[in-house]
């Protein structure tokens, strides 16, 4: 996805609108499309500004987030637990299917990392 054009430039949309221009108009006069011209003047006329609004999820959104508190009270204690452990202690628990990724996702999410280490003989220090 784009980043949303400038609020310098939608700004100045702004003012055009106000001054009583037409979006099609303002668009004309700042080289964007007539269409983006269009909505942003129904943005204006609507919200009173012309401000890009927030992109993506929703954060704490999606199918996993009321399981949160379940995902932290089982790796809290036993961090070796493995992604298919837990994703079948939710399948049995709360009846929910998900896929193994998305609760590795929810878990990095919540600062849970789980980090490879070379087997090391008892005294011996890692290798540089």
């Amino acid at each position: 996805m784009s980043a949303p054009l400038p609020s310098a430039l939608r700004a100045r949309f702004q003012r055009y609108i106000e001054e009583g221009l037409s979006g099609r108009a303002a668009a004309l006069r700042l080289k964007v499309s007539p269409a983006t011209g269009a909505r942003w003047a129904r943005q204006v006329k609507t919200r009173g500004d012309a401000e890009p609004a927030p992109q993506g999820r929703p954060h704490n959104t999606g199918k996993l987030a009321p399981y949160r508190a379940f995902f932290e009270e089982l790796v809290r204690p036993d961090p070796d637990i493995t992604l298919f452990e837990l994703r079948d202690a939710l399948a049995d628990a709360e009846r929910v299917q998900v896929h193994h990724s998305s609760i590795a996702d929810l878990l990095s999410r919540l600062g849970f990392t789980y980090k490879k280490s070379r087997w090391l003989p008892p005294n011996a220090t890692a290798p540089r």
